[in-house]
């Protein structure tokens, strides 16, 4: 579908500007007054009120993730010079030095100050609080490829080769539970409500658990979703729920997006429902927040808007060589996307 052939303009462009090479990930404050932009130049940038600031200039170096803690004071980005940077507002208060191993992952706990941050076949939790790592975990396996916190703070979840391995944060010694996976886990997601976690994975599958299921040591009672025509590269939960009671669960692989909706009888699992418009690979796919729209963003230079996660109401396009990230506003007022060639556009609801 092109997208000439579209009425709708439920969103609009507010802002426009470039970073001196590909944004690598983009990320907004809790209350949505900050977004944040690195590049693989190195740079680190805030807009705010229209106007980009910059934190960091190229260092040569590829700045790769960021985040903002869950009350919004502190800032962390990790990348290729091993590196961990934590602001609070514009200072910079600790630089944890990790060289040669490359910060490719992080992530705040969604209920304190710890940040989990990927180290080649570890994971460091550090605490902003008392500027001391808390644990090293060891992932053994393989070089960590996901983190993400549950949404109460309790179980962290590292995937890698061979599944997934998730930590109860109220005692780090205790051996962790362990979702196995004949294959690599690359994109993993607690949903919003943390009743399932899902591993997007190297072999063409989906594995679902029940979290309760997990911990009572049931993880081999997992769902598996197959039939996608390459590995899957990102997986995303909405945070409303079906009349089932779950949320839905969107995965992209290669220039496809799959949602799943979870049938009333267990045994009947997740029923699929394919999304066709991209021409090219989808690189980053998130739900509205307090929504079932869907943002997918493609190297076809196109982000497609999919209204209740099935057809696309709108097409944003802007970005000659293709959409690298996406970010809602935590209020789904604004989506902002990064580009392959430093492109960074934040488009707002029409009123």
């Amino acid at each position: 579908m092109n997208p000439s052939t579209l009425n709708s303009q439920e969103f609009e462009e507010q802002y426009s500007g470039t970073l001196s090479d590909y944004v690598t990930a983009i990320a907004w404050s809790p209350k949505g007054t900050t977004l944040t932009a690195t590049s693989a130049a190195g740079e680190v940038v805030l807009w705010r009120d229209g106007e980009l600031a910059s934190l960091q200039t190229p260092k040569g170096e590829s700045v790769d993730c960021v985040a903002f803690s869950q009350d919004g004071q502190f800032l962390a980005v990790g990348g290729q010079d091993g590196k961990v940077k934590i602001w609070r507002e514009s200072e910079l208060i600790a630089t944890l030095e990790n060289a040669p191993a490359w910060v490719d992952k992080l992530t705040w706990s969604p209920t304190s100050h710890l940040l989990a941050f990927s180290l080649g076949r570890y994971v460091q939790v550090w605490d902003a609080d008392t500027r001391e790592v808390v644990v090293t975990l060891n992932f053994d396996n393989s070089s960590v490829l996901g983190i993400d916190w549950r949404c109460d703070g309790q179980y962290l979840a590292i995937g890698g080769y061979q599944g997934v391995k998730v930590w109860n944060c109220q005692n780090w010694d205790d051996d962790p539970y362990i979702l196995d996976i004949p294959s690599v886990s690359l994109a993993i997601g607690w949903s919003r409500d943390g009743k399932y976690l899902a591993s997007g994975n190297m072999d063409r599958t989906i594995t679902v658990v029940e979290s309760d299921l997990l911990f009572s040591g049931g993880g081999s009672e997992s769902w598996v979703m197959r039939g996608f025509p390459g590995k899957i590269r990102e997986v995303a939960w909405s945070e409303l729920t079906t009349q089932q009671g779950a949320p839905l669960l969107a995965c992209s692989s290669v220039d496809g997006i799959v949602v799943w909706e979870k049938q009333a009888d267990d045994s009947l699992g997740w029923e699929a429902t394919v999304l066709t418009n991209h021409v090219d690979v989808v690189g980053a796919i998130a739900f509205a927040p307090k929504s079932l729209l869907l943002a997918s963003a493609g190297a076809d230079g196109w982000i497609c808007l999919w209204e209740e996660a099935k057809q696309v109401s709108q097409i944003l396009t802007g970005a000659s060589s293709g959409f690298s990230r996406l970010a809602w506003h935590p209020q789904g007022q604004q989506l902002a996307a990064g580009g392959e060639n430093g492109e960074l556009f934040v488009w707002s609801k029409t009123t």
